[in-house]
Parts: structure tokens; sequence; C-alpha cells
């Protein structure tokens, strides 16, 4: 599964993406395994306040199943203006 990182959480991580084989289920899952990669990733991915995800392009909550999914991107809330 490709996993995509955007602005600060691509600088906090230190890639843009990567590639991973995982057992997770869902993004809160996949959330929780990435964090176990490194202190990079457990630091970026600690407050899931500040992060949204979306599954093959698709905005999702952190419940949504990710079986199947060819590319799981996580990204800042956007903002208006």
């Amino acid at each position: 599964m490709e996993i995509r990182y955007f602005a600060w959480l691509r600088e906090r991580i230190g890639t843009g993406h990567e590639q991973i084989e995982t057992q997770a289920q869902t993004v809160a899952e996949l959330i929780e395994d990435l964090k176990t990669k490194s202190e990079a990733h457990a630091f970026a991915l600690a407050d899931t306040a500040a992060i949204r995800a979306a599954v093959d392009q698709e905005l999702v909550a952190f419940d949504a199943p990710i079986t199947g999914a060819k590319e799981v991107a996580f990204f800042p809330p956007m903002t208006g203006g």
C-alpha cells in the first residue's frame, strides 16, 4: 500500500511517500501501525485532531476501512480564504 504525506507531515516524517505492508483494517489502525515505524512517524502522527486522511483519493473518517486500498494519504486540515 502506498502511503502519502503532505505539508508538515511530509516534513516531520522526512518523506512524501512510502510503500508499506500492514495488517491494519482501518485508517486509525494504520496510524497506530505507522507510529511504530520511527520516532518521526510517532511525532508527526501523534495529534490525530490535526490530521485528515484520504483512501484512494477520497476524504474519509479514521474508522474507514482500508482493506484493498491502493493509497492512503495524510494531510493537515484544509483552510479556505
